[in-house]
């Protein structure tokens, strides 16, 4: 099997890679590629093999058990997507209980404050950046409140985390890592010598399982710095691109406003069709395993690309379409992996489709006229096969 350069599809790749995907499936649900930094991995482009992947224990995401050299975990501290079981349970374990839905419900009140906040500043301009006016700061509110950052600092991990999920620079995801963990520690000790408040990072440190197992604070450090990435950058896009998508096929966006019972069905699309997360973090290849008839041998890396998994006609009929009922019929969904399967399955999705829930449909509520922005100029795509979504969405109303 010859080796994909991803190189060769050029900037169209980054633009729209579903065409190129839906060739690779053609050819076979897996392929040895060489990605756009250089590196040399499989990608697993098939639904059911993706599926399988994902949840194949045979596969470590510890670089180290492989005899690998630590990348920037090294820096961060041990945290759950970098981690095996035993290792990964017990830590997932110790803070699994603060994001189960009913926890995440009772955030909807909040929630639902600071979009409405955010759309009472926005609305009377009659346009926005969409990104920077709603998409962006409604989730980086909300992670930093459930974790206890100070306001003043957000916008400061604006910066640090798109540097480390869609890198502009070499140097980006390690130069931004070392500045996000070093404010971390900082913040982690402030609330150490501070009396005790009801924010999820204070909780964490008095935190203590059945068993007297408690987080370490280079585990906490680790959780927080996953938990304000993972919190935020991925449910920036998946309101934005729901937003798009929405705007780009009228007649669902009629039938949404129409039918508000609807939202679930048009949020769990969007997670399909245009999620925010276009491949899973790395795995790595314990032993030969093999998928779709196809052998990758042992200390392999693996990559599961959910972009195309959710676009797999033998999955989805009709793939390539755009059905925000999609999921209300049966047999037809919705099963996924913008969140990934197995025990590394997003441990805050409920907080991501809450979010994303109630910012679409307060945006549409208030903004009846909703459009594209005529004037504006070409997306600017976020680089990168990791995060799926645009730097800016102009719309007007």
């Amino acid at each position: 099997m010859a080796v994909i350069e991803l190189a060769d599809y050029g900037p169209d790749f980054n633009v729209n890679p579903y065409p190129y995907y839906a060739k690779l499936r053609e050819a076979g649900p897996v392929h040895e590629v060489v990605g756009l930094d250089g590196n040399r991995f499989w990608l697993v482009v098939g639904y059911e093999e993706g599926r399988s992947a994902l949840a194949d224990s045979r596969l470590s995401k510890a670089p180290a058990t492989m005899g690998y050299e630590p990348g920037d975990e090294a820096i961060m501290g041990p945290h759950v997507l970098t981690l095996d079981p035993p290792d990964h349970t017990r830590l997932r374990k110790l803070v699994a209980p603060e994001f189960t839905p009913r926890r995440v419900e009772a955030l909807r009140p909040r929630v639902q404050r600071i979009t409405d906040e955010l759309l009472d500043a926005m609305v009377p301009a009659g346009h926005a950046d969409l990104v920077d006016a709603l998409a962006f700061p409604l989730p980086i509110t909300v992670i930093s409140e459930l974790l206890g950052v100070p306001h003043a600092d957000r916008d400061t991990f604006r910066a640090w985390t798109n540097e480390i999920v869609a890198p502009t620079t070499p140097t980006g995801p390690r130069d931004n890592t070392i500045a996000l963990c070093a404010y971390l520690d900082e913040l982690i000790e402030d609330k150490r010598c501070s009396a005790p408040a009801d924010d999820l990072l204070s909780t964490l440190l008095r935190t203590r399982a059945e068993d007297g197992d408690r987080l370490s604070a280079a585990e906490l450090r680790a959780w927080a710095y996953v938990l304000l990435i993972a919190g935020h950058e991925t449910t920036v896009n998946l309101i934005s691109n729901a937003v798009r998508s929405l705007l780009s096929h009228p007649g669902q966006l009629a039938a949404l406003r129409a039918d508000f019972s609807l939202l679930d069905g048009a949020i769990e699309e969007t997670l399909r069709y245009e999620g925010p997360v276009e491949t899973s973090t790395i795995r790595f290849t314990r032993e030969p395993v093999s998928y779709g008839g196809t052998e990758i041998p042992a200390r392999q890396t693996v990559l599961v690309a959910l972009a195309s998994a959710d676009r797999d006609p033998t999955r989805f009929p009709d793939p390539d379409s755009f059905d925000i009922r999609r999921s209300a019929t049966p047999g037809r969904g919705p099963a996924h992996l913008a969140f990934g399967h197995g025990i590394h399955f997003c441990i805050g999705a409920p907080l991501a489709r809450l979010e994303g829930r109630i910012a679409v449909r307060a945006l549409l509520e208030r903004c009846p006229g909703l459009a594209f922005d005529p004037e504006a100029g070409p997306y600017e795509w976020l680089p990168g096969m990791l995060i799926r979504g645009v730097r800016e969405l102009p719309v007007r109303w």
